[in-house]
């Protein structure tokens, strides 16, 4: 939940900055990117998450939720037919704010706040489980040196199955015997 602000708020009183950001929230879910000022941007941030989250949920109260922020049903239908399923694996984090420097008229900061929409790439868990993925790992690797010993018995000129099985045993014997030297 985000916190209330103190001190001036966006525009003049407190009904106007709620409109304000909800006229925001608005134009970032119909145009996926908008360009505003840094403090606006880092203002509607909380607001349109949460308006996210409600729309993954998807069902009627969530709806009624985002349509009480939000009056426009046409944005609350895109919100939850189009947005919610790209952003359905993603935990949080559905908009990033970039920083494109200062506008020309007054000098304000400006930022661009955009949706993620890319597909979430999982992390590996922990380190109890990639030691379980290493292993068969590890099973891979020696069934890939045994090929080509393999291999080697096809290129001494292993004419029969029988040649080839004595061939690869002394492969075997040649590679065993430098490990047991040492």
């Amino acid at each position: 939940m985000p916190k209330p602000t103190k001190g001036p708020r966006l525009g003049g009183g407190p009904a106007h900055e709620r409109l304000l950001l909800a006229n925001l929230a608005a134009a970032l879910f119909t145009h996926k990117s908008i360009t505003t000022t840094e403090t606006k941007a880092k203002r509607v941030r909380p607001l349109a998450e949460r308006l996210i989250t409600f729309a993954k949920r998807g069902d009627l109260h969530a709806r009624r939720r985002v349509l009480s922020v939000i009056g426009d049903k046409g944005v609350v239908h895109e919100l939850f037919a189009e947005i919610a399923p790209l952003v359905a694996e993603r935990e949080g984090g559905y908009t990033r704010i970039t920083k494109i420097g200062n506008r020309k008229g007054d000098n304000a900061p400006m930022a661009v706040i955009e949706l993620v929409l890319e597909p979430v790439n999982p992390k590996p868990k922990s380190a109890k489980k990639s030691a379980a993925a290493a292993a068969p790992a590890a099973e891979a690797s020696a069934e890939v040196e045994e090929t080509p010993v393999a291999d080697e018995a096809a290129d001494a000129g292993a004419e029969s199955p029988e040649e080839g099985a004595a061939a690869e045993a002394a492969a075997d014997e040649a590679v065993e015997a430098p490990a047991d030297e040492k």
